[in-house]
């Protein structure tokens, strides 16, 4: 529990980074959704691991699946298919586990994760996250709405999600030196305070480094809503452009399972209640965190 007596939730790590270790493919502008389509046990495997890692959420893998990137990079036709196979694979998992594990919908940032420039205007990011919630409502428990680095973005996907009637967890993306600021050099405070005036019921920040996490952590303590964090373990993000690949960046060396499981302990330390895992972060990450959250009792 944390401070407030809280049970603490775990979430999964980063499924992109985790399925392109395990496959053989060359790295695509897709990411993870070309797996989805060429090796879909691996999805099934990933998500098992996570689960058995101590995982009670877990991500439906649609992250790289929104109808922009798809236009950019892939097949438009493929979104349809694409979410389908998502949704099987976690649900495979979560049967197969034999774990009551809730399954989040995934509305991402339309164009890129780290380029609140190029996000498109109100409505058609309304209208995209529209189309992503309807293809997702009816198999999961809950939407996820991460790695939002513009506020009206995240405010577009939070409205969308609301609209299904399902719980609706908003996390933004900050500043790696400015955990106060998302990305976009917004306020975190009052990015929060937008998605939540339109139907978000919990903040988290996810996809900076740990460091940054924890600054963001007492900014969302004040909004008097569950919160949590999930970062990852990259150097940097600066290298990754818009339709580039993953394979550019570099993994930190001073983050492993350990050391990862007492930035997320402090999360916990600091009031959060929801914890978990971002790019590079994986199942034994998972597992540190779980045993240590079990070891505390």
């Amino acid at each position: 529990m944390n401070p407030e007596g809280n049970t603490i939730v775990v979430l999964d790590g980063g499924m992109g980074q985790e399925l392109r270790r395990r496959s053989s493919r060359p790295v695509s502008p897709l990411w993870s959704a070309q797996v989805m389509l060429d090796e879909p046990d691996l999805v099934v495997a990933a998500h098992r691991d996570f689960i058995d890692a101590g995982a009670q959420v877990i991500t439906a893998n649609t992250y790289s699946a929104t109808p922009q990137r798809l236009a950019r990079d892939g097949e438009p036709g493929l979104f349809g298919p694409l979410h389908a196979a998502a949704l099987d694979a976690a649900r495979k998992a979560r049967q197969e586990s034999g774990k009551d594990v809730r399954i989040a919908g995934c509305l991402p940032p339309l164009m890129a994760s780290y380029s609140p420039d190029i996000a498109p205007d109100d409505a058609t990011c309304l209208e995209a996250y529209r189309q992503m919630v309807t293809a997702q409502a009816g198999g999961v428990d809950l939407f996820l709405c991460e790695t939002m680095s513009l506020a009206r973005e995240a405010r577009a996907a939070t409205i969308a999600a609301a609209e299904s009637g399902l719980p609706v967890w908003v996390s933004f993306t900050v500043d790696d030196g400015d955990g106060t600021r998302l990305r976009s050099g917004e306020s975190l405070a009052e990015a929060a305070e937008q998605v939540v005036a339109v139907g978000a019921t919990h903040l988290l920040v996810n996809c900076s480094v740990p460091e940054a996490v924890t600054t963001a952590m007492d900014v969302l303590t004040e909004t008097g809503v569950p919160f949590g964090g999930y970062a990852n373990a990259f150097t940097s993000v600066d290298a990754l452009k818009p339709g580039g690949t993953v394979d550019v960046l570099e993994a930190r060396k001073d983050l492993d399972p350990a050391a990862y499981a007492d930035h997320a302990l402090g999360w916990i330390s600091q009031g959060a209640s929801i914890v978990g895992g971002c790019c590079e972060v994986g199942p034994a990450h998972i597992a540190a965190i779980a045993e240590r959250l079990s070891a505390a009792g």
